[in-house]
């Protein structure tokens, strides 16, 4: 009799904290998560020539790599940052303005943004269009160019790494992109979009923005992504490329 006594006294001050523990997680449940309120940083339009021809030239490269004939760019999944490898805006927009082979191939390289070492951010297609700025990725990428000559030279660049943040995470919640596949060039093998039918090109790729330094650039991304409440999706899902 005791012992049932205990028990009971035991049930009722509980009873109380569970139903309190439940009434906690329902109103969690039915509070709705806060809306994304990543802002649009500021962006200068500076269009390079991407007309008819370029477009068909685009379209053709899209049927020999990823099997769809098209130059048009629906619903990204990865965002690919990228550094010029130059020393200013005026050479990077003018090697992608210039539409010259590359790989033996038309279309020429591009980038949908160049970001300055002042922070500025420069638009040059649609986002919409594809851009050719890596072998693999280019039918579901967005490609982002800083201008310079290392991954530690923009991170040390207080003012273009912002802009960088700001526009990547505007990305990722205007295009519903995961921090995951927020990438480097350089790990443009491991991501599971890669995808390229020319066999000599599978194993193509760049050195810019690394997996070490791509790790920092994510780690501060998702301090910001969680701030402004964008979502961030699961942990990375690296492949093994075979390369």
């Amino acid at each position: 009799m005791v012992a049932a006594a205990c028990a009971a006294i035991v049930v009722a001050l509980l009873a109380p904290t569970a139903a309190a523990h439940a009434t906690a997680q329902a109103t969690a449940q039915a509070t709705p998560a806060p809306a994304p309120n990543a802002k649009k940083p500021a962006i200068v339009w500076k269009k390079i020539p991407f007309g008819p021809k370029r477009r068909r030239q685009m379209a053709a490269y899209s049927k020999r790599h990823y099997g769809v004939r098209t130059w048009r760019l629906r619903h990204p999944h990865v965002i690919v940052e990228h550094f010029t490898g130059g020393t200013s805006f005026s050479s990077a927009w003018n090697t992608f303005a210039a539409n010259g082979p590359d790989l033996g191939e038309l279309p020429g390289t591009c980038a949908h943004f160049i970001i300055d070492t002042d922070g500025t951010i420069y638009q040059l297609v649609p986002l919409g269009t594809r851009c050719r700025h890596t072998v693999g990725l280019n039918y579901t990428a967005i490609g982002i160019e800083d201008v310079g000559q290392s991954d530690a030279q923009v991170l040390d660049d207080a003012k273009q790494i912002a802009s960088s943040y700001k526009l990547t995470l505007w990305l990722m919640q205007r295009l519903h992109i995961q921090l995951r596949n927020v990438i480097g060039h350089n790990e443009s093998l491991i991501s599971p979009y890669h995808k390229e039918l020319y066999a000599s090109w599978r194993c193509q790729t760049h050195s810019d923005w690394n997996h070490k330094d791509m790790r920092r650039y994510r780690k501060h991304l998702k301090v910001l992504a969680r701030r402004h409440h964008v979502p961030i999706g699961p942990p990375p899902a690296w492949v093994d490329s075979g390369c």
